[in-house]
């Protein structure tokens, strides 16, 4: 089985990491977090006639009709630029309960969406989508996108709770159940892949420190207690990685691991993100700790991406379930 990706996807990563650096370097996105919209909303139109929005989307709708490996590209280098607008939401989370119009209407760039994952519960960049998928009695339904703003531990990927409100069903039944299911699978690996980018990025950071920065006439790199968590850190990253994309490879395929492998993925890369960024700004020293540095910034991501929704210890007991009621010698 061959996980490498080919020509063609190669080229969305090399493209779409070249845009987000022009389109929203972190400088810029730092300014954007302290304004009222929190992000460039003029730059979901360019991401559309990119054809970013519609990936999945099939191409009698106006999408690209791919599949989630490359929306899987899509989703890391998005995190990997600390992007701030509701693409994760919208394309990760949101679609599989939405309707054929509606569908057309998101690979164009006319509709944002964002989900509450519980009744009740935190919905991402609430006030920068139209509107969000919610359960209601069992049933999917869309709701308009109001309500009260919550605190955030990351200020670029704002978070809201939705105001009561009557909506519009979605999905019912066992369509209600099997876009919870793809919900839920796409989520968890979504967030696995915004963590890889993002533990991916800041690993660059630290290893160009390491190499440029001098102590005692030596690069600081040549000293174990720098160069050890680095080497550590690029394992781990490099592991997530695998199990992130073998997760999108379950989800666009079918496969029946999917569950396992986005459980998976979740758990190590929301910790190699959090891990990532506390080794990182150690190698930096206090420099690491200051307002013009941007890696408080990727840990604050990191930390958002660690607690919403399906924590790490719970993924990992799902797979311990999962594995433990296998038959024995089963794999």
């Amino acid at each position: 089985m061959d996980f490498a990706l080919d020509e063609a996807q190669e080229e969305l990563r090399s493209q779409s990491r070249a845009y987000l650096a022009a389109r929203s370097p972190l400088a810029e996105a730092a300014t954007l977090t302290e304004t009222e919209p929190g992000w460039d909303a003029d730059g979901w139109s360019r991401i559309a006639a990119l054809g970013w929005l519609g990936v999945s989307v099939p191409e009698r709708l106006g999408g690209a009709g791919l599949g989630f490996v490359e929306e899987a590209i899509l989703l890391e280098e998005f995190g990997r630029a600390l992007y701030p607008g509701p693409y994760l939401a919208t394309l990760a989370l949101a679609l599989p309960a939405l309707t054929e119009e509606q569908l057309a209407a998101v690979a164009a760039g006319g509709q944002r969406w964002s989900v509450e994952l519980a009744p009740g519960g935190p919905v991402p960049n609430l006030h920068q989508v139209d509107l969000v998928v919610a359960e209601r009695g069992g049933e999917l339904v869309a709701l308009p996108a109001a309500g009260a703003a919550e605190p955030s531990v990351d200020p670029s990927r704002r978070v809201g709770r939705l105001a009561p409100g009557a909506g519009t069903v979605l999905r019912r039944g066992e369509g209600a159940g099997r876009a919870r299911r793809s919900m839920r699978l796409r989520g968890r690996t979504a967030l696995a892949l915004e963590g890889v980018g993002l533990a991916a990025a800041v690993l660059e950071l630290g290893v160009e420190h390491a190499r440029t920065r001098e102590q005692f006439g030596r690069p600081i790199g040549a000293y174990q207690a720098v160069s050890h968590k680095l080497a550590d850190t690029y394992a781990e990253v490099e592991l997530a990685r695998s199990l992130a994309y073998w997760a999108a490879w379950c989800i666009a395929e079918d496969d029946p691991e999917a569950e396992v492998a986005a459980a998976s993925a979740r758990a190590l890369a929301a910790e190699t993100a959090v891990a990532a960024c506390e080794r990182v700004i150690q190698v930096f020293g206090g420099m690491g700790f200051t307002w013009e540095s941007p890696l408080h910034r990727y840990y604050k991501r990191a930390l958002w991406l660690e607690r919403f929704a399906w924590s790490p210890a719970r993924c990992r007991a799902e797979v311990a379930a999962q594995l433990l009621s296998r038959p024995s010698g089963g794999s």
